[in-house]
């Protein structure tokens, strides 16, 4: 397993030689598989590794492994499970510290949806349905797999034409968004893509007659 450009980009933001990174799979319920295959990808990349679990007790105080870190990734699962345990272990509050003090967060599905107020989710069936108690360290709702299930792109539509999610933003598979404190800038992406016809990111506004969608593309801003 090798990491994606979006990763890099991430590392490199770190200006460490050698970044600190914390994964957490706290969404897929921490099996070691995916930890083994986190610490093989980052630890090529010439990252110091290690891990925050909460199964069965968490493995570390969780200010204390997530403030000694540069960059914190989160995998993907039930983001309603992993905001549930999170608040049980202290571990929300000692993100938004480490956040606060410019530790970079990261990560994807559950692991996008979680640093944002909320958005859809699979976490309670087949059937998607919202979540709207993310950490809300920036203060949108957060669309992913947009481009890959179905359910995804009406669902949001919906919920921020009622009122019941802010003004989103969307991502269609292997595209990410940067943050710089909370406001969205750059759209980025794991390969080449044509900002014009490939998969890209999105904003979703409340409009007079329904929800407004604005694509921006790879390599685009949404200033």
């Amino acid at each position: 397993m090798r990491l994606g450009a979006m990763v890099l980009d991430a590392l490199a933001e770190t200006k460490k030689t050698r970044p600190r990174v914390c994964v957490l799979e706290t969404a897929a319920g921490d099996p070691t598989s995916s930890y083994a295959l986190g610490f093989e990808a980052f630890a090529a990349a010439g990252c110091d590794v290690t891990w925050l679990r909460v199964f069965p007790q968490p493995s570390a105080d969780p200010l204390e492994r997530l403030g000694g870190s540069d960059l914190v990734w989160v995998g993907g699962g039930s983001v309603a499970n992993l905001l549930a345990l999170w608040r049980l272990h202290g571990v929300d509050t000692a993100l938004r510290e480490v956040w606060e003090r410019g530790v970079i967060l990261g990560g994807v599905s559950a692991g996008s949806i979680c640093w944002h107020v909320g958005g859809p989710a699979d976490s309670f069936g087949p059937t998607l349905a919202p979540v709207y108690d993310g950490l809300a360290l920036v203060p949108y709702g957060n669309g992913v797999h947009y481009d890959s299930e179905a359910q995804r792109r009406p669902l949001l539509q919906r919920l921020v034409a009622e009122g019941s999610l802010p003004t989103s933003y969307a991502t269609d598979d292997h595209v990410g968004l940067w943050y710089e404190g909370d406001v969205a800038t750059r759209v980025v992406a794991d390969f080449a893509v044509d900002p014009a016809t490939g998969p890209a990111a999105y904003r979703v506004e409340r409009g007079a007659d329904g929800a407004v969608e604005t694509r921006v593309g790879v390599g685009k801003s949404f200033a």
